[in-house]
């Protein structure tokens, strides 16, 4: 798979995602995307144990949030209970995205200078371990 470059990052995130070590692109597609392939579900309650991740580069990042995390192919649970707030699809690059509308709080606010994709990245999969603590599987 040929990764795209469709425009740059910063050195900070382009280093972390090299480090990361999962194969990465920068999509434009009416918005400016990071997709993250092979990203590890990080439970085994989903039916998938790896996805593509997206996430959309705001207008002025990275003083501007990340928010919310879009995946491909849609996690859904192996006991049939739903994960909340991923309804809506999200077309990237002619393929369906399923949102997770996820976002920072006040007692985890987003710090210019200090937070980026990385950070957003830690969240995701702490986003997704998370979904079994509120319900666990059964």
């Amino acid at each position: 798979m040929t990764m795209r470059r469709d425009f740059d990052l910063s050195a900070d995130d382009q280093q972390f995602l090299d480090d990361y070590g999962l194969p990465w692109e920068t999509v434009s597609d009416g918005s400016q995307w990071v997709l993250v392939h092979g990203f590890p579900s990080q439970h085994d309650g989903y039916n998938e144990s790896s996805v593509t991740i997206a996430i959309r580069l705001e207008t002025g990042y990275p003083i501007t949030a990340l928010d919310m995390v879009y995946v491909l192919p849609a996690l859904s649970r192996r006991d049939g209970l739903r994960i909340g707030a991923t309804d809506a699809p999200q077309v990237i690059d002619g393929k369906v995205y399923q949102r997770w509308s996820r976002h920072r709080t006040s007692h985890n606010p987003w710090r210019p200078g200090h937070d980026g994709i990385g950070t957003h990245i830690f969240l995701i999969e702490d986003w997704f371990a998370r979904e079994f603590e509120k319900c666990p599987a059964r």
